[in-house]
């Protein structure tokens, strides 16, 4: 069964999407840990990080790279920390958050943020994206 994060690439789910290239997707998270909190997930669907080809990792790596120099072009803050997990959803997904506060890591902590606010934002990254 396909993972939610294939649906998204598919179509089957909409998102914020931030950017995609032919192997790479980011889009936001629709339940934030803080503000510009992004995923940015490979096409290729691979449980865990460490399981994915050396190339493939390598190539997320940059991909997230780029996109958490965006992230941070585009919302005020004092580092982008990256976390990768992967317990919730069985697909790779690299975390990328905006940080000013240890708590915005804990993954307890949430913010909710209105419809526009969430497709002004991936638009806004977007265009710092390079």
């Amino acid at each position: 069964m396909p993972s939610i994060f294939t649906k998204i690439i598919n179509g089957e789910i909409p998102c914020y999407k931030v950017v995609e290239d032919d192997k790479f997707i980011a889009f936001l998270d629709v339940n934030p840990n803080a503000k510009g909190h992004t995923l940015c997930v490979p096409k290729k669907e691979v449980n865990k990080i460490f399981d994915l080809e050396e190339d493939l990792y390598l190539e997320l790596m940059q991909f997230s790279r780029k996109v958490a120099i965006a992230l941070e072009k585009t919302v005020p803050c004092k580092r982008v920390g990256m976390a990768v997990i992967g317990l919730e959803v069985p697909h790779v997904h690299v975390h990328l958050i905006p940080l000013n506060d240890m708590k915005e890591m804990t993954f307890s902590h949430k913010v909710s943020l209105p419809k526009e606010e969430f497709e002004s934002l991936a638009k806004a990254i977007h265009e710092k994206y390079s």
